[in-house]
């Protein structure tokens, strides 16, 4: 049987590296909105996103969670017309990527606040491991 407190710890730490994890892909997602393509007709950036899964370990006896797969969102980019960009088509056409920011920054918002509460489950967690040591030395 493992100790309650340190099964805390470990869940609330797994929870603190995949939301940091998450943000980097936000971060991404949003300093990539408006890129184009290299040349002519050629693919933008492509959104990220991030998929979760539960892992059990054994040692903690708890369910932790971990990222599964980083991929690709297949949703359509979107299409402006502007003839004078080098990234334009024969047409003057160009590919913006499919990044909606007000998307991105209700990610980035939701990410931080799963990594807030992870970070306060550890603050908790520590303090009542604290509070048994001074109960155990006191006694």
């Amino acid at each position: 049987m493992s100790d309650p407190l340190s099964a805390s710890m470990k869940i609330a730490a797994s929870g603190l590296q995949v939301q940091s994890q998450r943000m980097r892909v936000v971060s991404e997602n949003i300093a990539n909105a408006q890129s184009t393509g290299k040349t002519a007709g050629s693919d933008p950036y492509r959104r990220k996103t991030v998929t979760f899964e539960n892992e059990f370990d054994r040692a903690a006896q708890a369910d932790l969670v971990r990222i599964k797969d980083v991929g690709t969102d297949k949703a359509a980019f979107r299409i402006e017309y502007e003839p004078g960009n080098p990234a334009a088509d024969v047409d003057g056409y160009v590919k913006l990527p499919n990044v909606n920011l007000l998307v991105e920054m209700a990610d980035m918002r939701e990410t931080n606040r799963s990594y807030e509460a992870n970070l306060k489950m550890m603050t908790q967690t520590r303090a009542m491991v604290m509070r048994t040591i001074d109960l155990l030395r006191s006694s």
